[in-house]
């Protein structure tokens, strides 16, 4: 039976995508929910890294478990980094996906395109039982649309565009999105660290 690993969300979403981004180390992933752990954190860092630490090592403490804990947000380089680690309360408290996108285009609505250059940026933090953290990092880079485009992602995906790809991140395939996405890039730096854990017994 593998040993499991505690991922500090109850978002089943999220539960799915790091099962998929995390395919194949040798940990069982599972959900505070699952084991009984009703502990709200409040998000209360000025980082990335803060917020996930502050997730991670909380319920590492609570559950005597090895436990992951991610933070992301969008930045956007002519609101000079807003919304930041704000991503999810940009528009306020209890509002839609749709509202916070609504909110952002309208932070941007004389910005030129070629001046709507943003960046993805996930952090994950990796707490043993005993304290120790552990921090891997991605970002994906592209330019704010003027409108929302495709069905898939949530958050500020439909309005995230690949020039490259010529696609929002809403538009993209789940297996394509996992190759690029901030997350993903993130994921592939605590799949190492995750692979020596276990070769240490963890």
């Amino acid at each position: 039976m593998q040993p499991k690993l505690l991922l500090a969300t109850n978002n089943l979403g999220k539960l799915r995508e790091y099962r998929s981004l995390l395919q194949g180390i040798p940990f069982e992933l599972t959900l505070p929910t699952e084991l009984g752990i009703k502990i709200k954190v409040e998000e209360t860092g000025k980082t990335y890294e803060e917020n996930a630490r502050l997730k991670a090592v909380t319920l590492a403490k609570e559950s005597g478990m090895l436990s992951l804990a991610d933070d992301s947000g969008l930045e956007v380089d002519v609101l000079n980094g807003e919304p930041g680690i704000m991503s999810a309360r940009y528009a306020g408290k209890d509002v839609s996906d749709r509202e916070r996108v609504n909110y952002l285009l309208s932070r941007l609505k004389n910005i030129p395109e070629e001046k709507r250059t943003a960046h993805f940026r996930c952090v994950i933090a990796i707490v043993k039982p005993e304290g120790q953290v552990e921090f891997c990092s991605g970002e994906c880079h592209g330019f704010i649309t003027f409108e929302p485009h495709g069905e898939r992602g949530f958050g500020y995906d439909p309005v995230f565009y690949f020039p490259e790809l010529g696609m929002t991140m809403a538009e993209l395939p789940p297996d394509m999105k996992n190759g690029i996405s901030h997350r993903s890039r993130a994921a592939q730096k605590a799949r190492l660290v995750l692979q020596k854990l276990a070769e240490k017994g963890y």
